[in-house]
């Protein structure tokens, strides 16, 4: 949202890591910065503070992490850079540790002390720069949320208004919920975000007014699992009476449900998503199998019958449905069999969307204590296997939309184009699908424009007005 100028008494620069949640944390974290007074420039060169937002959730990510945090601190180390902050996963995670492999940084932040980066930043001006005075608050690592920037999970979610968005000005992701209570064998996410915990209706729709006022125009609503949404509060599922509430806001054009596990989906989920006027028929369901065997070992509670009725009921009931899912390949046990049986499920149900990961060893997650773990080229060949059998699947769908109509959310202009813009239709989620190119003129980002395929190129379109 918009805020009051103030002069800026320093400058700040935001690294953020991971996944859209996180995004919302960051944004969140620049909007207290700015009611500070702190100005955000885009490189952490020559700023006052950089604060880096990070990811715990594998091995990939964390490394990212940790290669982000030594870049900023050799910009420390130059003089280049004043303070440095880590909040976000990985400073959750590994609390005890980071401190004591960068003995150089200012502050650390758990994901629920989030708010309190305006207070840090206060302590680390009262302290200048003195090297004597340590940063870390005393009793930071006493006990697991209790020290001063470290806070046990909220209930209800921490607020995510007055944010400084750093996504394009039309879209905004939202957060609905915190947490999780699943308990997947590959997945440490609930030990770093703790359990489900629902943001009340109201301040969803409040939040979601005020991105729309904003000039939000696409709203993508995302959680840990968002069809658990409301059963933490009273034990039903309320995803279908929250969209009710935010099909009704004005401004918005286009509602994109993310993260759906393939549970508590409700006739009265469907209908909502089918009739809504603002809800895209895109729905993000993460089944990781299909097998029955590796599902129970995944601990994921769904089997493929229930997976299988959960798709037929989706296709029947809601128009020009776009199915996006995650698979996982070589997860322990996994035989030639089961995965011959998941590349058989997806070539026959031709999902639009699909994404493969290959399992990883997650440290303190029950997939580490299993037997029949497979080596890492067995893997990753299963993953670029299966990749290659949607990548047909995908490029024939996108074939079939030449010649026919479709609506574009214009994203960007194409650099030393006249009349050349970026955006996605429906299908493609920000960040996370293909993109469409559009010719036309008097295009401008955020505008929704009726176009005409005219070509498919790989996974993105070609389109004119």
């Amino acid at each position: 949202m918009p805020f009051e100028e103030e002069q800026p008494r320093r400058t700040f620069a935001l690294i953020s890591l991971g996944c859209p949640k996180n995004l919302v944390d960051s944004e969140r974290m620049a909007g207290l910065l700015h009611r500070e007074g702190y100005r955000m420039v885009a490189e952490a060169d020559g700023a006052d503070l950089a604060v880096v937002n990070t990811c715990g959730f594998i091995d990939d990510a964390r490394a990212e992490s940790h290669q982000t945090i030594e870049e900023m601190l050799r910009l420390k180390d130059r003089g280049r850079l004043r303070w440095v902050i880590v909040a976000g996963c990985l400073a959750e995670r590994d609390r005890e540790t980071l401190f004591e492999k960068y003995p150089a940084l200012d502050q650390l932040i758990g994901v629920f002390a989030r708010d309190e980066i305006a207070v840090a930043v206060r302590q680390l001006e009262k302290k200048g720069d003195s090297p004597h005075l340590p940063a870390r608050p005393e009793g930071c690592f006493a006990q697991m949320g209790t020290g001063p920037f470290f806070r046990p999970p909220a209930s209800p979610p921490l607020p995510d208004n007055d944010r400084w968005r750093i996504t394009l000005p039309h879209v905004a992701y939202l957060k609905i919920a915190e947490g999780c209570n699943r308990l997947c064998g590959f997945c440490s996410i609930p030990s770093m975000r703790g359990p489900y915990s629902s943001k009340p209706i109201d301040r969803v729709a409040a939040e979601a007014e005020e991105l729309a006022a904003d000039g939000v125009r696409e709203l993508v609503l995302v959680a840990q699992d968002t069809t658990f949404y409301g059963l933490d509060i009273d034990g039903r599922p309320r995803l279908a009476e929250l969209l009710r509430r935010l099909d009704e806001v004005r401004g918005l054009d286009w509602i994109r449900l993310m993260y759906l596990y393939p549970m508590h989906v409700t006739d009265e989920l469907i209908e909502m998503i089918a009739g809504g006027k603002r809800i895209l028929p895109y729905l993000d369901i993460p089944l990781q199998h299909i097998n029955d065997e590796v599902l129970r070992r995944m601990g994921r509670r769904v089997g493929r019958e229930d997976t299988e009725k959960l798709i037929d009921r989706l296709r029947e009931r809601i128009e020009s449905l776009v199915l996006r899912t995650t698979m996982m390949t070589g997860f322990p046990g996994e035989t030639e069999e089961q995965f011959e049986e998941l590349v058989e499920f997806v070539r026959r149900r031709r999902f639009e969307r699909l994404g493969v990961f290959d399992f990883r060893d997650e440290p303190g997650t029950p997939s580490v204590g299993l037997d029949g773990h497979l080596p890492k080229d067995v893997r990753v060949a299963r993953r670029d296997q299966l990749m290659a059998v949607q990548q047909e699947i995908t490029f024939e769908w996108n074939a079939s939309w030449v010649g026919k109509r479709l609506e574009v959310i214009i994203d960007r202009r194409v650099p030393d184009r006249e009349h050349a813009y970026i955006g996605r239709g429906y299908a493609d989620a920000p960040e996370v699908d293909g993109q469409v190119y559009v010719t036309g003129e008097g295009l401008e980002p955020g505008k929704i424009v009726a176009c005409e395929v005219v070509a498919a190129k790989g996974y993105d379109l070609i389109a004119v007005v």
